[in-house]
């Protein structure tokens, strides 16, 4: 049996934030809680929706103790304001950052037994859905405004708790390109990475099937046409993003990611590594450890990232076509080539072992060692 999990409702295009207030007032919403970092706030992107609600009429109030790796103090802190505001639903605006938390503190309003947020990681029993969501990216890449996933850091533990959880994801998705045309270069190109790490990973990991090849199959195709685009702020390659991303978290959400993810997430929790760089520097290398696990499968990905004549190609030729594809649109859009001047030695072992813990790693198409994954570590420095 397979399960597949959407958003109620989503809207895509130029303009669409307009419909943010339709929503609100026709699910019978009061105030709203709205969910940014301090960096969107400071540049205008916030107020693009916030004037949405003001000409609309309706109330809100502003969260914005944000970080880019969200902690559990953000969660915990934003819980206190969102019970102390009267708020009724929460409106998310950023990328992954502001909408994983919004997630969080909607899944403990509703089920407060989740309080320490520690207890939310991996699967949790939660019983209720939470807090009604209306998300709003701000980059094309986590795909957090229709995924069933958030990642929460304990500092403590310098370790990303990765939390799936079919009761966070939000009711409605409002994905307006020109909310991304304010990102910069070096962002637009790691959150389309990290996209196209999501349909990836997505397409190759273990519970992948029929219905989520089809979202990830795409999404490659609509990725590799439009990143470099994107990152030269066309039009057409934002809008082009937009989209891409979105299809992408459609699939990975439901069926799983692997190790890529499962590696890049110690190094944002110990080097405050931004997310899509991580990924964008593994993505490579770990397809290459995971290509004798794939099948045919690195032949569809190379012919949706645009190879010629891959049908004529071996299967050997084929899987290096894919990986070099991917290589070369990470250099294109200014990626760096490995981990120097990020990975400390001394902290292999530790980075390997959360790896190993990570939520992700089972979905991985081959099962890695601890050594596998410490070699993969130090094949990029």
């Amino acid at each position: 049996m397979n399960r597949f999990v959407l958003n109620e409702t989503s809207y895509h295009g130029k303009g669409a934030i307009r419909e943010i207030a339709t929503e609100v007032r026709g699910r019978g919403f009061r105030k709203c809680f709205v969910c940014s970092d301090p960096d969107l706030l400071k540049f205008g992107v916030t107020k693009k929706v916030t004037d949405v609600l003001d000409e609309a009429g309706i109330d809100y109030e502003i969260y914005s103790q944000i970080k880019p790796n969200p902690t559990i103090e953000n969660v915990q802190t934003g819980v206190a304001a969102f019970k102390k505001s009267g708020a009724d639903c929460i409106v998310a605006i950023g990328g992954g950052s502001s909408m994983d938390t919004a997630k969080a503190i909607g899944i403990i309003i509703a089920n407060p037994e989740f309080a320490d947020v520690r207890s939310l990681e991996g699967v949790a029993p939660t019983r209720n859905k939470c807090v009604p969501i209306i998300a709003v990216p701000t980059t094309a890449g986590t795909a957090a405004e229709v995924t069933i996933n958030y990642v929460i850091t304990d500092v403590e533990k310098n370790r990303k708790m990765v939390c799936v959880d079919v009761h966070d994801i939000p009711v409605v998705a409002v994905v307006d390109p020109d909310m991304m045309s304010s990102m910069p270069k070096g962002l637009t190109a790691a959150t389309g990475m990290d996209a196209l790490t999501h349909a990836i990973e997505g397409y190759i990991t273990k519970g992948a099937w029929a219905m989520s090849d089809m979202f990830h199959l795409k999404a490659i195709e609509i990725i590799a046409k439009n990143l470099r685009g994107a990152v030269a702020n066309t039009p057409e390659g934002r809008e082009g993003m937009a989209l891409g991303q979105y299809v992408a978290g459609m699939g990975f959400s439901n069926v799983g990611l692997g190790i890529v993810h499962s590696m890049a997430h110690p190094l944002g929790a110990l080097y405050d590594t931004p997310h899509g760089v991580a990924n964008a520097i593994l993505l490579p290398t770990v397809m290459e450890y995971n290509a004798e696990a794939t099948g045919e499968k690195y032949r569809d990905i190379a012919k949706a990232m645009g190879v010629a004549d891959v049908e004529k190609m071996t299967l050997d030729e084929a899987r290096k076509a894919a990986v070099a594809a991917v290589k070369q649109l990470s250099a294109d859009v200014g990626i760096p080539k490995d981990l120097k001047g990020i990975v400390k030695e001394k902290d292999i072992e530790f980075l390997a072992q959360s790896a190993m813990d990570d939520a992700c790693r089972p979905g991985n198409p081959k099962d890695p060692t601890k050594e596998d994954i410490i070699a993969l570590y130090r094949s990029l420095l």
